[in-house]
């Protein structure tokens, strides 16, 4: 299997946050935070103009998969989090079990998921749907799940201005892209590649001022190797846990196999893209915002090379049984 070149192009950029902290950090000169606020409207003002509404009300009919994909992005992933957390002791697993926290609460990711689940041969105008209202949902739903543990972290956490800024930098791009869908959405179509280059390209700018500032404040001395195994450990745990859960679930209510292969593959999917975005809201006074991010990217590196062989391996066993 190949890298993917966007974890790879992480890779990079957190080795350059490392080596030259300055130029992400609060003194820097480069006006990182206000390409970032730009680009975070702009990122959702593209995914408003290829949203497809009649995609979306065509999507209601198959309820029983949509309730399943988003249980298990929006409540069972926070509670499978949630049980370890009578086990924390110091601050730094409080920290880095927020981080984790943070991973669980975010929505499902969209291209992967939709790409992933096309190769398996699953249901695609179920994942579509899926992958689009999990991002609508979490919009209201990440910032509720946080605000009931990042007090506790000593952040600065308003509601108020967290809804105000959710409102400014999401909401309104999307139904300003929506509105502007009839004129705009055949250049979005048309353009699609180039604006999903431009959407990792703002999310490569977050994650290198994150881990600048990160790097700057010395942060990462209190991560040792160790912390690093288990997280990696406890992001593949999480990620097999909720895999299996689904398909278990997906069994007992006797979806097909096309719906079983789009439950797991949505369901078990974080998105990167409002992992970051979010992070930059929710987080934005953190100095320890590079490690709130660290489960997170580890966890998309995981989903893609898991999901990428099993997605091959159901394509290949279905050729199999149609052209034995």
């Amino acid at each position: 299997m190949k890298i993917d070149r966007f974890v790879l192009s992480i890779i990079i950029v957190i080795g350059i946050s490392y080596l030259f902290p300055y130029w992400g950090s609060k003194e820097s000169p480069l006006p990182l935070d206000a390409i970032g606020t730009v680009g975070i409207s702009l990122i959702f003002f593209f995914y408003g103009l290829k949203l497809s509404i009649a995609q979306l009300k065509s999507g209601l009919k198959n309820w029983r998969l949509h309730l399943l994909v988003q249980t298990t992005t929006f409540l069972i992933f926070p509670l499978l989090v949630l049980a370890f957390r009578p086990f924390l002791q110091t601050q730094e697993q409080e920290t880095l079990w927020l981080a984790f926290f943070f991973l669980a609460a975010l929505p499902s990711t969209v291209s992967s998921s939709v790409v992933m689940v096309s190769i398996a041969k699953g249901n695609i105008p179920a994942a579509i749907f899926n992958a689009s209202i999990s991002g609508i949902i979490g919009i209201s739903l990440t910032p509720l799940w946080m605000g009931l543990f990042v007090k506790s972290a000593n952040t600065d956490f308003n509601f108020a201005d967290i809804y105000i800024k959710l409102i400014v930098q999401i909401i309104l791009p999307v139904v300003l892209g929506v509105l502007l869908q009839r004129f705009l959405g055949a250049f979005a179509q048309k353009h699609s590649s180039k604006l999903t280059l431009f959407d990792k390209s703002i999310i490569l700018i977050i994650i290198f001022k994150s881990f600048s500032e990160s790097f700057e404040e010395h942060i990462f001395r209190s991560v040792s190797f160790l912390d690093l195994i288990l997280l990696f450990t406890g992001v593949l745990i999480l990620f097999f846990l909720v895999y299996y859960l689904t398909g278990f679930m997906a069994k007992k209510l006797n979806f097909s196999k096309e719906d079983q292969i789009t439950a797991q593959f949505c369901g078990t999917k974080k998105s990167l893209v409002h992992g970051t975005v979010f992070s930059a809201i929710l987080f934005g006074n953190m100095a320890s915002v590079g490690i709130i991010l660290l489960p997170l990217m580890l966890f998309h590196a995981i989903q893609i090379f898991i999901i990428s062989v099993i997605a091959s391996k159901l394509a290949r066993r279905l050729d199999l049984e149609v052209y034995p």
